[in-house]
């Protein structure tokens, strides 16, 4: 049992707050990365494809300085196509 050391109990919950949020936020950001690495295993490869599809569309767009020039409607129909697999 806590050895009670005369502070109100509010009190003792004010000195324990922020470390309360700190404990949430680790174990939040603790399945966070979890999650993250699950997802870089089963979905990489896949989201590697996607990035590079849409680091070339936006490198596309500020060279044509156009939304609807010829590569840009190429890389849009290749990233349609990799996200209806």
């Amino acid at each position: 049992m806590a050895k009670k050391t005369g502070a109100p109990d509010g009190a003792h919950a004010e000195r324990l707050g922020p470390w309360m949020w700190t404990a949430y936020r680790a174990y939040h950001e603790l399945l966070r990365e979890k999650l993250r690495a699950r997802f870089e295993k089963q979905e990489g490869p896949w989201m590697d494809r996607v990035a590079d599809i849409l680091a070339e569309l936006v490198s596309a767009r500020w060279e044509s300085d156009r939304r609807d020039s010829p590569a840009v409607r190429r890389l849009r129909a290749r990233l349609d196509a990799l996200l209806s697999e």
